[in-house]
């Protein structure tokens, strides 16, 4: 392609004219210099093109698929997270309820305790005031006694001074007042009403 005259020009401006215009003869079948790229026509350029463009679809499918299968194996993955997630809630909730309620029951449970406490308290109280009212009666009933005891026996001793002290005071006035011939008429009478 290169004109040999012409070779201290670049290959690209220079062109070789008796190649550029053809005369053809008319009825006879011209032949045409196809361009070529690396050596390949252009069917082969189409086809390769064709090849490529199949073999990319098939491998961009592939890769669709692959990615569809993995964002479907990642909705799955969420879903079934999801799925736990609520069976987890379920479960809390139950949990919840269930220890409400046992805390309902603990404060009705507490509030029996406490009431029977109360009545227990009560009755301790109840039995108390009747064991202190009992006691201090016990306790009044044997200070009396004590007293009575004390009475009878000052009044014992008493008894018992005032006959010593009138005794004492009859045998002095006897012996003041009495001789032996008093003593005799006593004795005689005594013994003649018996």
């Amino acid at each position: 392609m290169a004109n040999p005259q012409t070779s201290d020009m670049p290959e690209v401006l220079s062109t070789d004219a008796p190649d550029a215009v053809t005369e053809v003869d008319p009825g006879q079948a011209v032949k045409l210099d196809e361009p070529e790229l690396l050596g390949l026509e252009p069917y082969q350029w189409v086809s390769i093109a064709m090849a490529v463009l199949l073999l990319f679809a098939f491998v961009v499918a592939k890769v669709h698929k692959t990615i569809a299968g993995g964002l479907d194996n990642k909705i799955k993955a969420i879903r079934d997270n999801l799925d736990e997630a609520k069976q987890l809630r379920a479960e809390a909730e139950a949990l919840r309820q269930e220890y409400a309620d046992k805390i309902a029951g603990a404060e009705k449970d507490a509030e029996a305790m406490l009431e029977n406490a109360q009545k227990e308290a009560d009755s301790i109280v109840k039995k108390a005031k009747e064991d202190t009212s009992a006691m201090v009666a016990r306790r009044e009933r044997m200070a009396q006694d004590k007293i009575a005891a004390a009475e009878r026996q000052a009044v014992d001793e008493l008894k018992a001074r005032a006959a010593n002290a009138s005794t004492a005071a009859a045998a002095k006035l006897i012996a003041a007042n009495h001789d032996a011939a008093a003593d005799r008429a006593l004795a005689d009478e005594v013994i003649s009403n018996l």
